[in-house]
């Protein structure tokens, strides 16, 4: 024994035992063999979770759908539902709308993600 005792590091996040050792720069579970960068483990934690109309988490570049019509200002018709739209980039939520993605045939906008649905 090196004389740390069991409270240096956290608790293994896959099976949350209590004897985890340090390996640098990773922190590892001698009991599920499961190994995580516990400054990445912060920065996740930082970073808000963005999640679709039905609880599905989105991230950058997924595939969605719009879930219901919408009527944009300006043009003559409204996004239908079912509309695909590629390759999403998720922004801070300005009026809720948190998702900037280009769709076909009405360009660039910014779309609430309770619209829209991860394919």
């Amino acid at each position: 024994m090196t004389g740390m005792s069991d409270t240096d590091f956290p608790p293994c996040p896959e099976c949350g035992s209590e004897y985890t050792y340090e390996m640098d720069p990773l922190l590892v579970c001698p009991e599920c063999g499961h190994e995580w960068d516990p400054q990445a483990a912060e920065e996740a934690d930082a970073a808000p979770v963005i999640k679709d109309s039905v609880g599905n988490v989105l991230a950058d570049g997924d595939t969605v759908t719009v879930v219901k019509t919408l009527k944009v200002k300006g043009a003559s018709q409204p996004i239908k539902a079912g509309t695909t739209v590629r390759n999403i980039r998720l922004v801070d939520a300005s009026d809720g709308h948190d998702i900037d993605a280009r769709v076909d045939g009405f360009g660039q906008m910014k779309l609430k993600s309770s619209i829209v649905k991860k394919i």
